[in-house]
């Protein structure tokens, strides 16, 4: 793993505290999901596909790779499509991540934790869309408008729904930088959290 992401993960590693209880029953049940599954799949959806459920795509590939999980397997999707935001991009870029853009209205980057593993793949696209698994995984809702706007995940056998603030409220002010780091840290964390207690 690349040297300032490893730093970056011990850094939330220690933060821990930081996760509320209700929060923190949440990931428990996705976690108690996880367990009981051979091959585990997580599909993480929001409206667009553009910057939370990508964060939490990346950021659960790396931590269950962290802590000897690698028998998971995460995706994202949106109610819609769009582009992985470069805000989000940038987010993950200051985190540690190497990324490449292969540039196009919506490009499929190559983001990188580590320079022996295979690159994550990361898109926006619908969650029903051929890249994601079809049947047997977990829908995990990070937005409350995806959450209410798409009742029935068609193939999902679980449903779960933690909701993250959208760090696009932020976007072409002063804050914005600022806003998507801690969203990313925040999701880092959680996920930090999720695998550490499967």
């Amino acid at each position: 793993m690349f040297s300032e992401l490893n730093s970056y993960i011990q850094n939330v590693k220690k933060a821990q505290s930081e996760i509320s209880e209700s929060r923190k029953v949440h990931l428990r049940k996705i976690a108690n999901y996880i367990r009981e599954k051979v091959e585990p799949k997580l599909i993480f959806i929001c409206t667009h596909n553009s910057r939370r459920s990508h964060f939490c795509q990346i950021w659960s590939a790396v931590m269950a790779d962290y802590v000897g999980l690698d028998i998971i397997k995460t995706y994202s999707g949106g109610t819609e499509s769009t582009a992985f935001n470069p805000r989000a991009v940038a987010a993950i870029k200051r985190a540690g991540f190497k990324v490449e853009n292969p540039g196009g209205e919506n490009p499929k980057y190559k983001v990188y934790f580590d320079g022996q593993k295979e690159p994550l793949i990361c898109f926006s696209k619908t969650f029903d869309d051929a890249y994601n698994p079809q049947k047997d995984f977990a829908a995990i809702m990070t937005c409350s408008d995806a959450d209410e706007n798409c009742p029935f995940v068609q193939g999902a056998e679980k449903r779960f729904s933690i909701p993250y603030i959208d760090p696009k409220e932020s976007d072409g002010t002063p804050q914005e930088a600022e806003t998507y780091d801690e969203s990313c840290r925040q999701i880092a964390m959680e996920m930090y959290y999720l695998m550490s207690n499967v």
